[in-house]
């Protein structure tokens, strides 16, 4: 396919990298050489400096030939513009990156339209901040989790964590805590040793140890079982602080009190503040600087749940975010923007790190393999990806065992969907047409494991 990515910050880049594993074309086009010669000494891709809303820009781009055009520079205005008029010159489908909330709801609601986007020429649009609040809520409902994703509305769970030492299975190998514990309704699918940055896709002889990050995919009856083998405390949030009255704040904190949790959110900024406490009647927002941690004192943090930083300061959010986790809260979620903090949040005592632009990225690419890829995820700090592929009658792996496919070391199957139903699957469940099959894979063995799929 020919790709033409607009804006070659953290999004583009990482879509970028993204579609190189699949020896896609794809053009970056910036108007700041700088970003564009990082690309391309990292990436195998065209890069190109020109302004994306000129056509002159995009003719130069070939967008006549193009399949896809994404725009994701950081300004919504000229995503839209560079949508509309990339389709008008030919491209095939188009995705813009949007922060206007209300311009995504009548983008998806399919009656009572107020504006038509595709007839402007916009197939797709994706807001970073509602997705990371989407993540942060999923977050605080499997609380002692540090990451989770749903398929199928929860016949198949993923659920991440760190090992603590009363964890029964600490020193047993992957197949030796399956002989202790027969009949568990969870499978490991990526590990990473405490202090290091190295993924591992475990196998049988991988032993698990005490501080290992450790994701698992669960069906509907091992969640229970996971609180218990994995030293994990269940904990009820109904308490929740958020600091920052940002998009993500303020769409979080109407989703919260919705859900009846006892909001309360701190905002520097006076006449922000008074905006959202008329918008939001059922949480308390208090005027201040949530750095000040006497103020964090004097607004009881130590008797909340759960502390959400998303402030537009990374440093700030991990900070904070610090702070209340030696006040004792029980859950901290930081919002970070940039991609390098993404791998420090358990090495400097944070529950959970969220970033929006991988979010964002992740969402466009799992867009674009719509057919063949119908679900997809990154998992938080770790260099794996978690697909979810529907099974044809002419697929390779079609009434195949799973001990007998030819998987690369560094990919496993997660589980198995069937019929609606969510099945940890072992090496010898045969694979049917129509099987929803979830795989753990290392970036570089995606266009491996899709052959299988084809």
């Amino acid at each position: 396919m020919k790709i033409i990515i607009a804006g070659a910050g953290e999004v583009g880049f990482h879509l970028a990298k993204l579609f190189s594993y699949e020896s896609h074309a794809i053009t970056l086009l910036d108007i700041d050489e700088d970003r564009l010669e990082y690309a391309n000494k990292h990436l195998d891709i065209k890069t190109l400096i020109g302004d994306a809303t000129l056509p002159s820009s995009l003719k130069e781009a070939d967008v006549v030939h193009s399949d896809m055009v994404i725009a994701v520079t950081s300004n919504q205005s000229i995503n839209i513009s560079v949508c509309v008029f990339a389709k008008q010159m030919g491209a095939g489908r188009t995705v813009a990156r949007v922060s206007n909330q209300e311009l995504l709801d009548f983008h998806q609601l399919e009656s009572d339209k107020v504006i038509d986007m595709k007839a402007l020429g916009i197939d797709e649009m994706i807001s970073p901040e509602a997705l990371a609040a989407k993540e942060v809520e999923m977050l605080l409902n499997q609380s002692a989790f540090t990451d989770t994703f749903k398929f199928d509305d929860g016949a198949l769970t993923m659920m991440g964590l760190t090992l603590r030492s009363k964890a029964p299975f600490i020193g047993n190998t992957v197949e030796e805590a399956a002989d202790i514990f027969p009949g568990l309704h969870f499978v490991p699918i990526a590990l990473q040793r405490y202090g290091t940055q190295l993924t591992i896709i475990p196998r049988g002889d991988t032993i698990f140890k005490r501080g290992d990050r450790v994701y698992f995919i669960t069906d509907s009856e091992g969640v229970e079982e996971l609180y218990k083998l994995t030293g994990a405390e269940k904990r009820s949030i109904k308490k929740v602080m958020i600091l920052g009255g940002s998009n993500i704040g303020r769409t979080l904190a109407k989703k919260l009190c919705k859900k009846n949790f006892s909001v309360k959110m701190i905002e520097k900024d006076h006449k922000k503040a008074t905006h959202l406490a008329n918008i939001l009647p059922d949480a308390l927002v208090i005027n201040a600087d949530g750095r000040n941690v006497e103020i964090l004192k004097e607004e009881n943090i130590s008797k909340m749940d759960a502390f959400i930083a998303v402030t537009e300061d990374s440093e700030t959010n991990i900070i904070t975010c610090l702070v209340a986790n030696s006040k004792g809260v029980r859950k901290t979620i930081a919002l970070v923007e940039n991609m390098d903090y993404f791998q420090l949040s358990h090495s400097i005592g944070i529950h959970s790190l969220v970033n929006k632009k991988l979010l964002a990225a992740n969402s466009i690419f799992r867009y674009l393999r719509k057919g063949d890829v119908i679900a997809m995820t990154k998992l938080n700090n770790m260099n794996a990806e978690l697909l979810e592929f529907v099974v044809k009658a002419n697929s390779k792996v079609t009434n195949s065992k799973i001990v007998d496919i030819d998987f690369p070391r560094t990919a496993v199957v997660g589980g198995v969907i069937r019929d609606g139903k969510g099945i940890i699957a072992l090496g010898d469940f045969k694979i049917r047409e129509g099987d929803r099959i979830v795989v753990c894979t290392l970036p570089k063995s995606i266009k491996s494991v899709e052959n299988l799929f084809c």
